[in-house]
């Protein structure tokens, strides 16, 4: 029997797009934890808002979904050392077949176009090799190449699906090379110097246009080639054109147009995504109105249009489309759904959201805030820490922020030095130096906020952090005991060091690169909750999954034994909250909601 879900999406995420363009597939959640596959056409007179499909029954956080041109959708289900291929139906009875279980560390899907077979798939195995199957309808696994090494990425070279390139980990470097499957080998493709990283990101497999990333100039750069007319042939000389060299933001290739010679662009500045069109062979950048908000760095360019994920504030995320060249063809597909307050029975009310320039430690702060124009004299205000430190607070719908918000919070998101989208100087600051210009800031933005509250007799701000903001948010709560009213840390880990001894061989490779391996200290005291927990003088929640293979569990039990090694009482002092079954999303998680308002109660009252 199908069981098919009522209430609208508030969140949708890992986006798909079918190899014709007419069909694409995210996962989707309402809000309560639990998310299901969607399927979306996107053909002239049937395109609209998503469609369940398959059983309906709740899908992992982090399955890869691959749109098929028929509606339906290819999911592959991750598991450790094992992955589990289903083959959704996009029709009326809600079915889901079984197709193969692949025993390997790691597995991907690709779109395989040119051929009769579901898609294109990479399993990797730790010797270290790389496989490629073609996914059969009957569930078989033909194989198509065994490579030697470790091969990610995946862009065709051309339609009929004969050459594909690939990215390959060479010598710590990555090195475009391409597959040709007649001979079931690889040659090299993009190889600009011994020394530079050079991938693909997009290509044109009929114009044959090439869109590249590479630090071959001496920083990453964006570039284009076109391929000469026998494919057989190397390609020629890269360029990089200055148009596209944006110091101040992070651009992110979406699709090439259909006449192969157009790139749409995402640029990411601060918290909010612009749209741009660069045609490289004229050497020119045109920007594309859109609304303030979020795109969703996955795209694709048809004769019908440009289709992109979108997401502001108060506006939950759906799929955007516009005709780049038509002023005013902005258009939203999949209307949100009910959530948290109403103005009437059926339309929901969001919080809208603004930002504002806050006084950092050295300067100026982009933050996100929820609140209105008199927002400083809420009852409650609470300085929210994104996770990271590699990342931001991005101008996009967050359920937590919005209820939070609804409850009569008023949320302050800073993208405190360290953030992304602000400039590779901006985000380099905390390389070796976790806890400092950070923390710095964040201090710096609570004793104004507090001292402006205190003319009106209010409460200083409470503090919230998740992941690496939790870590932030235990240090500003340890090393500036006065300036908060409560603290809620949810995945906190206790420092660099420490995480790094106790986590996955992924995470202390991804945490050394961003300076994690360095313990900062000044005359504050070392930046180790563990050595300066004891200062904690508000009232303190924090939060952890029991199954978090990001953030070991381990670190917030250490704080808990910490704390009561030091003589707090738990239940008076502080309260910890171990969440069986759960890993690192508890936020979006099962019970998501009953966890949202346990939070959301604790921020308002700080009752332990």
């Amino acid at each position: 029997m199908s069981t098919r879900v009522t209430t609208r999406p508030l969140r949708r995420i890992s986006w798909s797009f079918a190899a014709d363009g007419g069909q694409a597939a995210c996962l989707a959640t309402s809000g309560d934890g639990t998310w299901r596959v969607e399927s979306w056409s996107l053909r002239p007179g049937r395109a609209g808002g998503g469609l369940p499909v398959g059983t309906g029954a709740p899908e992992r956080l982090h399955s890869q979904l691959l749109a098929l041109p028929d509606g339906r959708v290819l999911v592959c289900r991750h598991q450790p050392g094992r992955h589990e291929l289903a083959l959704l139906e996009a029709d009326d009875a809600g079915s889901e077949r079984h197709l193969a279980t692949v025993r390997l560390p790691g597995l991907r899907l690709l779109p395989c176009p040119g051929t009769d077979a579901l898609a294109l798939a990479l399993g990797a195995d730790t010797t270290p090799s790389t496989t490629v199957w073609l996914v059969r309808e009957d569930g078989r696994l033909d194989p198509a190449a065994e490579l030697s090494g470790l091969y990610s990425g995946g862009v065709w070279l051309d339609p009929d699906g004969r050459r594909l390139a690939l990215d390959e980990v060479r010598d710590g470097r990555v090195k475009t090379v391409a597959l040709d499957f007649d001979t079931a080998t690889v040659r090299p493709f993009l190889e600009l110097t011994e020394e530079s990283n050079d991938r693909l990101l997009l290509a044109d497999p009929v114009g044959g246009l090439l869109v590249i990333a590479s630090d071959a100039p001496g920083a990453d750069r964006l570039g284009w080639i076109r391929l000469p007319a026998d494919r057989a042939q190397l390609p020629g000389r890269v360029r990089f054109p200055e148009v596209v060299h944006l110091p101040d933001a992070q651009v992110r290739p979406i699709a090439i147009a259909p006449d192969g010679r157009r790139v749409a662009l995402q640029l990411d500045r601060g918290a909010i995504s612009r749209l741009a069109v660069w045609a490289p062979e004229d050497g020119t950048l045109v920007d594309v109105a859109t609304p303030d908000g979020c795109l969703g760095a996955v795209g694709r360019w048809t004769e019908q249009g440009l289709r992109i994920p979108y997401s502001a504030p108060n506006r939950p995320s759906c799929l955007a489309r516009l005709d780049p060249e038509q002023p005013g063809s902005w258009r939203q597909d999949g209307e949100p759904g009910p959530f948290i307050g109403f103005d009437d029975a059926t339309r929901p009310v969001w919080q809208p959201a603004h930002l504002e320039l806050l006084v950092g430690g050295a300067g100026p702060i982009e933050s996100i805030v929820y609140g209105g124009p008199d927002w400083r004299a809420a009852q409650h205000v609470l300085l929210a820490l994104h996770g990271g430190p590699a990342a931001a607070w991005r101008f996009e719908f967050d359920p937590l922020l919005q209820r939070l918000a609804a409850a009569g919070v008023a949320v302050v998101a800073p993208n405190q030095r360290g953030s992304t989208g602000y400039g590779a100087r901006f985000a380099r600051e905390l390389h070796g130096a976790w806890g400092g210009p950070d923390l710095a800031d964040v201090t710096a933005i609570g004793r104004t906020l507090g001292a402006e509250r205190a003319a009106f007799g209010l409460a200083p701000p409470a503090l919230f952090g998740v992941s690496y903001g939790a870590y932030l948010a235990l240090l500003a709560a340890s090393l500036a005991p006065n300036v908060w009213s409560r603290c809620l840390a949810v995945a906190p880990f206790l420092s660099g060091p420490r995480l790094i001894a106790e986590a996955s061989l992924p995470i202390r490779a991804l945490m050394t690169r961003l300076g994690g391996d360095t313990e900062y200290a000044d005359e504050q005291g070392p930046r180790d909750v563990v050595a300066v927990c004891e200062r904690i003088a508000v009232p303190l929640l924090f939060v952890h999954g029991d199954r978090d293979d990001t953030i070991p569990v381990g670190q917030s039990r250490t704080l808990r034994h910490t704390l009561l090694g030091r003589g707090r009482v738990e239940g008076t002092d502080f309260r910890y909250l171990e969440l069986p079954g759960l890993g690192h999303e508890v936020l979006t998680g099962d019970g998501a909601p009953d966890l949202h308002s346990r939070l959301t109660d604790f921020l308002q009252t700080g009752r332990v």
